[in-house]
């Protein structure tokens, strides 16, 4: 059965006419149909059950800060599970992403198990890139529910066409990055798209694009799995922060500023 999931997991999935065109213009894209139930709930359970493993945070939900209550958070995943490596080295998702940022093959940032519990708070605006010293904006996330997301569990939504959007870039995940980018994408007149996700279906969007996330106010784990790639060609850049400090350090060891980032854990995923 697993053999027949990685098959899967490698097969090219064709894109619609215009998605390249549609994700460079707003800045992210929702793709149905891309991997199936099955493969999801194959794979979905040993995430699961990594994620309960490695999840430090213990507190009670009331003792957290904002951060703390939007959701569990376990990155790496495919580097403690072969299971979880065959799904993060899918090549039909890598593809997608090439196709998408129009570079001719991607390497991995890395993988985020992202995990919002039940009465989980929301997840404040905010743009990934203030955390990674990329020195171009050719990354991109998928976003993969591992079961349906109705709009009360919080699924992710994005200010449409932000990823051009200078201000607030130097906003870490916060009550402010939630206060202020609220009120400067409304006032910059981007639209707001938050639309549930069906099971299969997934999201892509630039390291740029603004995007944030409601609270969880059912009863069940809105369960999420995200692999950021990046341009092949990517070069680290020398960091802009603390946070930038600290993701090359953990994701992109050995890495020189001005160089590919062609680490042992930056390998390329898909090759056109």
């Amino acid at each position: 059965m697993a053999h027949n999931f990685k098959t899967e997991l490698d097969r090219p999935y064709p894109l619609p006419e215009g998605a390249a065109e549609f994700f460079q213009e707003h800045g992210y894209i929702k793709l149905k149909r891309v991997l199936s139930a099955e493969l999801l709930a194959y794979y979905g359970e040993v995430i699961t059950r990594k994620v309960l493993e490695l999840n430090t945070m213990h507190l009670p939900m009331e003792e957290r800060d904002t951060y703390q209550r939007a959701f569990l958070q376990v990155m790496n995943l495919w580097r403690q599970n072969a299971l979880v490596r065959e799904f993060v080295m899918s090549k039909r998702l890598g593809r997608i992403a090439a196709e998408l940022l129009g570079c001719r093959g991607v390497r991995l940032y890395h993988d985020q198990a992202l995990y919002k519990e039940p009465g989980g708070g929301v997840t404040p605006w905010h743009a990934d890139q203030y955390y990674w010293p990329l020195a171009t904006e050719k990354s991109c996330t998928v976003w993969i529910p591992l079961q349906e997301t109705p709009l009360e569990m919080g699924p992710l939504a994005f200010a449409a066409g932000s990823q051009h959007f200078t201000f607030g870039r130097d906003l870490p995940i916060s009550d402010e990055s939630e206060a202020r980018l609220q009120e400067a994408l409304a006032a910059g007149n981007f639209t707001h798209v938050e639309e549930p996700f069906e099971l299969g279906e997934v999201s892509f969007h630039y390291g740029w694009t603004f995007h944030h996330a409601g609270a969880n106010h059912t009863t069940q784990p809105r369960r999420v799995m995200t692999i950021i790639y990046m341009d092949e060609a990517m070069q680290l850049k020398a960091p802009a922060n603390v946070h930038q400090q600290a993701d090359w350090d953990a994701w992109c060891p050995g890495a020189e500023i001005g160089e590919v980032i062609d680490t042992e854990i930056n390998p390329v995923i898909y090759r056109m």
